[in-house]
């Protein structure tokens, strides 16, 4: 989330797509309301029609999975109609850069596909420099190979009769929201996207967001006060599990998880580096050693020293080109390749596609360990409807931890504000903390690696997990410091633009990143959290000051924000290229000639007209520019239409390319896959109830939410209710071609059939929050019994928002 939820307030448009906010990010949805309070439009696309779409001034419904179709023809109004924020554009985005010559995009496939990997070589995906190594720019964006010129050209298909017939959204809504939106393209003009899951669950969900993002570059809306792309978080500590690598590929820090062929230190830090031969490009990411080699020093400590390459060889590395995803864990899970399983708060035998197979998968382990605070469908799948408790063979163990309000510490929330939260009551019983169920795990198998040792037995027994107190209990606060950052020894920091010499003693709290050292002088288990502590120890996660100096809503000295107490990402962007605020109304940063002034600058260097010692606002971006071509994706360097793996269409209406060619396709004989037909005419999309949590197995224990949503249900419109003879309240089923999900219709005017290519599709909805554990008489199950194994490209998200099933009544 470049921004944060105060700042929502800012906003003069807010286009709120692929989140319910008003139901499931009630706070988020405070804020957006006063924006509209204070005159804001606010916009809601979405297939139905839900609690958001009654708050906003208008609501626009569109087919699932044709997200980058609907945004496509908003950047092709931009550019046509001249709508883009000119002098952001040529300075602050790579608009101006030109495109190698190689580089080319036919019948919707880029250069470089391999059709038998389903993947790129991204050879051709380059920009021309000239001989010292810098970027070439047109300045005048008139270059028919400059990355404006190459967009404009790829977005030009994206007509409104086009994107009208994919979208199934009328040309007359499509404009309404093309011109409202695209009015922010002005200094004086703010414009903001939330999004959530509605986003993420696709084929193609990184580049749902990333298209929103070229939108926010061509309008001038990132780096400003009521701008950016801002994700709604589901849970209180999602941003924080993100940002402490819960996701394969990441170390935290979102540092990058090293593979098999990047067997040294030097490898994996040369490959991870960056290189900009721009001088006026920050490029930050330069710094990475200093972050990588920390984070090393913080898992071994003394144990790791330049020697032995800090323990870089201690660290597990994945497989080259192997994924690691939970879709890949049940896949190899199900060809019982795993022998066990933790599953830590979570329930994936009916969070997980593709429930039957899940399941499947589960019988084939040798033993399973949960840890929760309540028993769910995936601790119990033994005795699951049709299983056989005599014949399955996973050894199952169910460890009781402690709830968020029975321990202390740090949550992060969707704007990076990282607060600290105080333990209200003991645990019950045996419950522990999670963390502490792990540290106690890893203990007895560090005992067991001294007495027998066993593969890489150095990593374990070399590891510095000391992280329990005098009465054998996880001490929150000393993991909280190493999270942070020390200093290994004394250690003298030279701060050469200020002319200055600091001495810091050894043990003392690192008091911000940019101090971090590559000479194992510095330990930081996560170093965008390294100045969350003072270098005296204040704890700044407990701050609760309630000033407000700029009337922003930043509240600089509430909490911590990673980076660097940052409330704002890229806010240097929010000035013309002498420092001085597009928006003086909404001033967030100011350059006064020596400082900058108003939020935690990106950077202290002066703006970039000072071409001696200027930078580029986009720090992080190699360029430090922002990308509105981006080589980075899997599937492409402009985010293009491609159809989900299931959908009503047996042809792409933009090219040749039905779906996503970079999407990974599953082959097991559970993975069957169905589009369009008699037996399967719907689209189906998923969500969450209001009134459960997450898979349900934390709510559906409550009566009184129990009694006001009882069971699985469909939303089904009326129209297509009338046609099926489905009245609102019966029992039927609905089904895909991997299962079945007996349930009750829900039969309401929320969702209107679309006419998509000239044919009218239905659509219906369910959701996620019900399993076959409780409640018991119910006869209704998982709603992914019905989806399909298949995700987003560069994660692996799941596609939970586009199927295709049938409705039937019993």
């Amino acid at each position: 989330m470049t921004n944060h939820y105060c700042d929502l307030k800012n906003a003069d448009v807010i286009l709120i797509m692929g989140s319910n906010a008003a139901e499931h990010h009630p706070i988020a949805f405070k804020w957006i309301l006063r924006a509209k309070e204070k005159g804001a439009t606010v916009i809601h696309v979405d297939p139905r029609y839900t609690r958001t779409s009654a708050r906003c001034d208008f609501h626009v419904p569109l087919r699932s999975g044709t997200d980058i179709a609907f945004l496509g023809g908003m950047i092709h109004y931009i550019l046509e109609n001249d709508k883009f924020f000119r002098d952001y554009v040529v300075n602050y985005t790579n608009a101006s850069f030109i495109v190698g010559d190689d580089f080319n995009f036919k019948d919707g496939l880029f250069s470089g596909y391999d059709a038998k990997k389903r993947k790129y070589d991204k050879a051709t995906w380059v920009l021309e420099k000239d001989g010292k190594g810098i970027p070439k720019r047109d300045m005048t964006l008139t270059n028919p190979r400059s990355v404006f010129q190459m967009m404009r050209k790829h977005y030009s298909r994206y007509t409104l009769d086009k994107v009208s017939s994919i979208t199934g959204v009328s040309k007359e809504n499509l404009l309404k929201v093309y011109e409202i939106y695209a009015s922010t393209g002005v200094p004086d003009k703010a414009g903001t996207e939330c999004y959530a899951l509605g986003w993420t669950h696709h084929t193609s969900g990184s580049q749902n967001i990333r298209t929103m993002a070229i939108i926010q570059l061509l309008l001038g809306n990132m780096g400003i006060a009521g701008g950016g792309i801002n994700a709604l978080r589901g849970e209180p500590n999602v941003q924080g599990s993100t940002d402490h690598c819960i996701l394969y590929g990441n170390l935290p820090g979102y540092l990058k998880m090293p593979v098999a062929s990047l067997d040294t230190l030097e490898k994996y830090n040369h490959k991870c580096t960056p290189v900009s031969k721009d001088p006026q490009s920050a490029n930050y990411y330069s710094n990475y050693p200093k972050f990588f080699n920390s984070f090393l020093k913080s898992m071994w400590d003394d144990k790791a020293t330049k020697d032995n390459e800090f323990g870089y060889n201690w660290l597990p590395k994945m497989d080259d080109g192997k994924a690691y995803s939970t879709m890949h864990l049940f896949d190899a899970m199900y060809a019982g390749k795993v022998k066990g399983f933790f599953a830590i708060g979570a329930d994936p035998a009916v969070s997980t596609p593709n429930s039957n197979k899940v399941r499947k998968a589960l019988q084939k382990l040798d033993w399973l360990v949960g840890e929760n605070i309540f028993n769910n469908e995936t601790y119990e799948f033994w005795r699951g409807p049709g299983v056989d408790p005599t014949k399955i063979k996973t050894e199952c163990f169910l460890l009781p931890a402690s709830a968020s309000m029975e321990k202390e510490g740090s949550q992060s929330n969707s704007g990076r504000w990282v607060q600290w939260k105080y333990k209200a009551a003991e645990a019950p019983g045996d419950a522990l903390p999670v963390g502490e169920i792990e540290v106690k795990i890893l203990a007895a198998v560090k005992k067991l690696y001294q007495k027998e040792g066993g593969p890489n037995a150095e990593a374990i027994v070399n590891l510095k997990w000391d992280y329990l107190d005098s009465k054998g209990h996880m001490d929150v606060l000393k993991l909280a410091h190493q999270i942070n950052g020390r200093f290994t020894k004394d250690t003298v920091i030279e701060d050469k633009a200020k002319k200055t010499k600091t001495e810091f003693k050894k043990g003392q709290p690192v008091p911000t990143f940019g101090m971090l050292q590559d000479d194992g002088a510095t330990a930081c288990g996560n170093w965008i959290m390294s100045g969350s502590f003072t270098a005296d120890g204040i704890n700044k996660m407990k701050s609760r000051g309630k000033e407000d100096p700029t009337g922003l809503g930043l509240f600089p000295n509430w909490s911590f924000a990673w980076p660097v107490n940052r409330r704002i990402l890229y806010n240097r962007a929010s000035c013309d290229v002498n420092g001085k605020p597009y928006n003086p109304k909404r001033k967030l940063l100011e350059w006064t000639g020596d400082k900058w002034v108003g939020d935690v600058p990106d950077g202290p260097w002066p703006p970039q007209a000072d071409k001696e010692k200027g930078k580029y606002p986009f720090i992080m971006k190699p360029d430090g520019v922002g990308a509105l071509f981006g080589p980075g994706m899997v599937e492409g360097p402009f985010p293009e239409h491609y159809e989900p793996l299931e959908g009503p269409l047996s042809k792409n209406p933009l090219s040749g390319q039905l779906m996503n060619p970079a999407a990974e396709i599953f082959k097991s004989d559970m993975d069957k896959v169905a589009n369009a037909s008699e037996k399967y005419p719907y689209v189906c999309t998923t969500y969450s109830c209001t009134e459960h949590w997450c898979t349900g197995a934390l709510t559906r224990w409550q009566a009184w939410l129990l009694e006001m949503q009882p069971e699985l249900y469909v939303e089904i419109g009326d129209q297509l209710a009338k046609e099926k003879g489905i009245k609102n309240g019966e029992r039927i089923k609905v089904s895909s071609i991997r299962g079945e999900a007996p349930c009750i219709a829900m039969v309401t005017k929320r969702f209107k059939p679309f006419i998509v290519e000239g044919k009218t599709v239905h659509q219906v909805g369910m959701p996620f929050n019900y399993g076959w554990l409780f409640p018991k008489d119910s006869g209704s199950d998982s709603t992914n019994m019905l989806t399909p194994t298949v995700g987003d490209a560069n994660t692996f998200c799941p596609e939970y928002k586009a199927f295709m099933v049938n409705v039937e009544k019993l």
